[in-house]
């Protein structure tokens, strides 16, 4: 965001879509009214330390890091904002005085501010709580719009991954101690994060598409999203085929993962020191585009994700739900949220940035990684290329024997490890491999297909008490 465009904002004036608020010293008690009506609404800009005609007033300096922390603070707070949501008061000086911009987007949830529902029009914000029409037309409007709200009345908890739930709720704990999830049980955290609804219009209640693409099993989500695929492919010697593929049909959790470790096993990482400390710019710059194919698909466009590593760059393709069309220059960008209640799953777990900062980290770092800017193209297919130089592509080559080395190696401690039965969990443990799926297509069953290991229980390889060895040369006694 330049000043030029918050100049731009002020000479436009107050509006369905703006609002200023003076707060000389502290925050103002409708700023949050407004930051709800907003959500509910189609979103707006807000700008703090500045008059309703337009003049500014400014911030007072002593008090300008404090309403910034109360702001990020207060918008979290579930007695306050429910649900909650994450913004942050960017700081600026025009005309030597101190202001906060805030962009608001618009939500797929209906938010209340206080327990009360607050609209917006062109004279502000509205309080509809008690207008038992508007609140219903709000609730539909917003199920119609955002796809991820679609509620499946039939599905169960039991359809959901129990062991998934756990683990979001593990991850969300040791992100922010005494995270709410980590007191509640499976579902009232499913409820916590939106992803249990009424649906205004027939009555019935139930889990959401959303809820379903992040923790539903398999065979649930391919019965709801036939479609549903995330194709990794590396082509680089093979341009006809393949070299390598990975065809992800799972839920987004795990999808994340996958996408992740088809980054680590074919890109190089290059070494980079950023405020003392060493940071992998691969992976800050892939962290943001697995999130991209996951958060803000269009997920009933079949179109399926496309995630392509060739010889000079990284590919990828997305169904979309465009909001302007062209490419996206993130010094002018506003954001818009394609799938808020995903998006929002994925920031708890600290797997997405704040709506708007993953940009902007994208093109910081890939122009340090590749030398050059990414691409981002919005159209109806959502386009991002990264670029690779003819040196990242070296590395990634000596980077991939290094792998096949240390892969052999992995192999050696495996079979040795083996030499006594083993079940799976100590396996995985050994190894330190947490995802049990990969554990189970890249590293167990190849072992198997080889050869180098044997199931204890061969008649029935599900075996809750199966256990794996290894049988050394020479050795026919197991």
């Amino acid at each position: 965001m330049h000043k030029s465009k918050i100049k731009e904002i002020i000479k436009q004036g107050e509006g369905i879509r703006i609002e200023f608020k003076e707060c000389k010293t502290k925050l103002s008690k409708d700023v949050f009214e407004t930051v709800c009506a907003f959500l509910n609404r189609f979103g707006g800009e807000l700008l703090l330390g500045v008059k309703d005609n337009g003049d500014i007033s400014g911030v007072d300096q002593a008090c300008a890091e404090q309403i910034k922390k109360d702001f990020a603070t207060t918008v979290n707070n579930i007695q306050k904002l429910n649900p909650t949501v994450y913004l942050t008061a960017e700081e600026f000086v025009l005309n030597g005085k101190i202001i906060f911009y805030v962009n608001v987007p618009e939500s797929s949830q209906v938010h209340r501010c206080n327990g009360k529902i607050f609209d917006r029009n062109e004279d502000g914000d509205f309080n509809i709580t008690d207008n038992s029409n508007l609140v219903t037309t709000l609730y539909i409007r917003k199920q119609a719009a955002y796809s991820e709200n679609k509620i499946y009345p039939f599905v169960k908890i039991s359809d959901l991954r129990k062991d998934l739930i756990k683990r979001v709720r593990k991850l969300a704990v040791n992100q922010k101690p005494g995270h709410p999830w980590g007191e509640m049980d499976d579902f009232e955290l499913l409820k916590s994060a939106q992803l249990y609804l009424k649906d205004y219009q027939s009555g019935k209640k139930g889990f959401t598409l959303a809820g379903i693409l992040l923790f539903g099993k398999d065979n649930v989500i391919l019965s709801v999203l036939p479609h549903l695929r995330t194709d990794a492919i590396l082509r680089k010697e093979n341009l006809d085929r393949y070299d390598d593929r990975d065809d992800i049909r799972t839920n987004l959790i795990e999808s994340y993962d996958r996408i992740m470790a088809f980054v680590e096993k074919h890109l190089p990482d290059k070494f980079y020191i950023e405020k003392d400390q060493r940071i992998s710019l691969r992976d800050h710059i892939f962290r943001e585009v697995a999130g991209n194919i996951l958060i803000h698909r269009e997920y009933t466009n079949p179109f399926p994700a496309k995630f392509i590593i060739e010889q000079n760059r990284v590919y990828i393709e997305n169904s979309n739900k465009p909001h302007g069309h062209g490419f996206i220059n993130p010094a002018n960008f506003t954001p818009f949220p394609k799938n808020p209640v995903i998006a929002k799953v994925f920031k708890e777990i600290g797997r997405a940035d704040e709506l708007g900062s993953g940009v902007r980290k994208l093109f910081k770092y890939t122009k340090i990684y590749s030398g050059t800017e990414p691409k981002l193209l919005e159209e109806d297919i959502f386009k991002t290329i990264i670029p690779l130089t003819p040196y990242s592509t070296m590395q990634a080559t000596m980077q991939a024997t290094m792998q096949a080395t240390a892969q052999d190696k992995r192999v050696r401690k495996i079979v040795e490890f083996c030499e006594i039965p083993r079940n799976r969990e100590e396996l995985q443990k050994f190894i330190g491999i947490a995802n049990r799926d990969y554990f189970r297509k890249e590293i167990l069953n190849p072992l198997l297909e080889q050869g180098l290991l044997h199931p204890t229980i061969p008649d029935k390889l599900t075996s809750p008490k199966q256990k794996y060895y290894s049988v050394k040369p020479g050795d026919t006694k197991k």
